[in-house]
């Protein structure tokens, strides 16, 4: 299992939205109308037009009051239960050099329902009017061409991280071990099946409810789809 991970260690994170604003800045995407709703996490939810969000969640830990942040984005997993899905093909593809979970236009010919409901994380979003959809794509331009993905260029606290697999998972493991000294319920979250992988200070459903698998159960393929995942790829290498 190679190519490339993020790590996220959220117990250095400051909610500066560096992350947030060069993922914006890098895709050029555009600014969403947003709404004073008492917190400074703004817009509330990712979208077509928002991959990276960092949410903020004001929750009480161990009797003390905490805020928690979340810089969110799609977690890229190892075996994508979106791509397994998928019925048209080429419309979810993952990139074998760094295993970036890559969407593309023929995405509008899917439906969102089975799409964003194969994703355990929530994340996949779509465009109202192109029915495209869209997430974070780790950058893929930037990391063929030796670059870090923008969000983790601009991150100055090291919260953000991206490297070999191999590299950040050890590092992920170093990490954890320090954490527990303060944050004796730090875990790493899912990082055996995710290539974005974060350390939680705390229970990990206390930042959101989809920032683990586990918090949301699994969508269940039906009869249909699960006869087709075994006939696409026969298909393929009677093709070949």
């Amino acid at each position: 299992m190679n190519g490339k991970s993020f790590f996220i260690d959220l117990t250095k994170c400051t909610a500066c939205r560096g992350c947030q604003i060069a993922c914006k800045q890098w895709h050029k995407l555009p600014a969403e109308k947003t709404r004073n709703v008492g917190s400074h996490q703004n817009p509330q939810d990712v979208s077509f037009t928002t991959y990276k969000l960092v949410r903020f969640t004001e929750t009480v830990v161990d009797g003390k009051l905490n805020w928690l942040f979340f810089p969110e984005q799609c977690r890229h997993c190892v075996e994508p239960p979106c791509m397994a899905v998928a019925e048209h093909e080429g419309s979810i593809l993952q990139d074998p050099l760094t295993g970036a979970v890559l969407f593309t236009d023929l995405t509008a010919k899917e439906s969102i329902d089975n799409i964003r409901g194969a994703c355990p994380y929530d994340i996949p979003r779509q465009d109202a009017s192109g029915k495209i959809m869209a997430k974070c794509d780790m950058c893929i331009d930037r990391v063929h061409n030796g670059m870090l993905p923008a969000c983790v260029q601009a991150c100055p606290t090291g919260t953000m991280n991206f490297g070999d697999r191999e590299d950040m998972l050890k590092l992920a493991e170093a990490s954890l071990a320090k954490a527990k000294k303060k944050h004796p319920k730090a875990v790493l979250v899912d990082a055996e099946s995710v290539r974005t992988i974060y350390l939680s200070a705390v229970d990990p459903g206390l930042y959101h409810k989809f920032m683990m698998a586990e918090a949301r159960p699994m969508r269940l393929f039906t009869r249909k789809e699960a006869l087709a995942s075994l006939i696409r790829p026969l298909s393929r290498m009677t093709a070949g």
